[in-house]
């Protein structure tokens, strides 16, 4: 059985709620998951239901599209740090990586970070389907200069979600210490599996007690 430490127990779909979060918060206490991801809103709101659990509070940033202004994501992490987000999945600037803005991702995520400091996690979401394998590299590569904790597949809003042989090229590129998250189209422990075997040290799937087989 999976252990319930790859779980990013989440619900990020526009019309979530207080009751179904509550709901999410209630299964992450339940199965020790490693965190509840969510929207902005929510955040405080899941604060307070994991408050002395041990389970981390995960906020999305620049979600789903990546397309705000640097100053705008920076923001909302410290919005989102101030309700009690012990974690934060920002998204990148696709079209800049496309357009080899290099130095516009790398302080995107850079400044992010640095509004995290040491103790709240950054995880960078890719957007792995609409880029290529030297893209995905790319990405991978400028997450790690920047500081950021973990490299993560997918919003789950785009295309298609996480896949095996994208997880093993961000392990690759990351090297061992960096996290690497699968997100996206994660519905059995069959997927799951996969994932963890490619690479993955965290998993983030809004099917998560089908999963674990509850």
């Amino acid at each position: 059985m999976i252990s319930t430490k790859y779980f990013d127990h989440t619900i990020l779909k526009a019309d979530a709620t207080e009751t179904q979060v509550a709901k999410i918060c209630d299964e992450a206490l339940e199965n020790n998951f490693a965190s509840v991801c969510v929207n902005q809103y929510y955040t405080k709101f899941v604060a307070e239901k994991l408050g002395g659990s041990g389970i981390d509070v995960c906020t999305v940033v620049g979600f789903p599209l990546g397309m705000s202004d640097t100053r705008v994501k920076a923001f909302e992490t410290k919005a989102a740090i101030e309700d009690g987000a012990t974690e934060i999945d920002m998204v990148i600037n696709v079209g800049a990586l496309k357009d080899k803005k290099y130095d516009y991702v790398l302080n995107d995520i850079r400044t992010l970070k640095e509004v995290c400091g040491k103790d709240v996690v950054l995880k960078v979401i890719l957007e792995t389907c609409l880029l290529t394998e030297d893209e995905i590299v790319k990405a991978c590569e400028l997450s790690k200069e920047a500081g950021a904790d973990f490299v993560k597949t997918s919003t789950g809003f785009s295309t298609t979600g996480a896949k095996a042989e994208h997880v093993a090229l961000m392990r690759k590129t990351v090297g061992p210490e960096m996290g690497v998250k699968a997100s996206g189209g994660i519905h059995s422990a069959k997927e799951a599996q996969a994932m963890i075997d490619a690479g993955a040290s965290r998993l983030g799937t809004s099917a998560t007690l089908a999963i674990i087989g509850k």
